[in-house]
């Protein structure tokens, strides 16, 4: 009696130190937290302090899982929703995928348009005279004679 009190035993230690793989909607739901740049210990310290209520996402997971048919197709619309929300600062969640299934292959991030500046002030290209043209603060117009390694390029949103 006691040997099969120490099996039991065993197994029981070899549960505990086993790690438990994750179920697919685990992993759907732990890929939609990762793109929002949460790592699997905050995800766990937000869950036990009830900041994240983990079982609310599990059954969009789900249901995505269903409609992309593999938990790979899955991730990558999270992905693809990700990356467009993200470029144009809007929040989402997992039932954004739901709303923009339809239209997923067309969502593309949103473009970074870098305009030219010389010492600060803004430039314009001109078609007609084929040059760069500074425009000052009081919205005069001046011929740039400067090389062109001397423009700055900034990002404007």
């Amino acid at each position: 009696m006691k040997e099969k009190i120490k099996k039991s035993q065993i197994k029981k230690k070899g549960k505990k130190n086993q790690k438990q793989e994750e179920s697919d909607i685990q992993k759907v739901v732990n890929h939609y937290f990762y793109s929002k740049g949460l790592t699997l210990e905050k995800i766990k310290r937000d869950a036990r302090k009830k900041k994240i209520i983990y079982s609310r996402y599990t059954r969009p997971a789900k249901q995505l899982i269903e409609l992309a048919g593999s938990i790979e197709k899955a991730k990558a619309a999270i992905d693809r929703v990700a990356a467009w929300a993200n470029s144009r600062g809007l929040d989402y969640a997992i039932e954004t995928v739901f709303k923009k299934w339809l239209e997923l292959d067309r969502l593309k991030p949103k473009e970074v348009v870098k305009k030219p500046f010389y010492q600060g002030n803004p430039m314009v290209w001109s078609e007609a005279k084929k040059k760069w043209f500074v425009v000052t603060p009081e919205g005069e117009w001046l011929e740039f004679a400067d090389k062109e390694s001397t423009m700055e390029w900034k990002i404007v949103s």
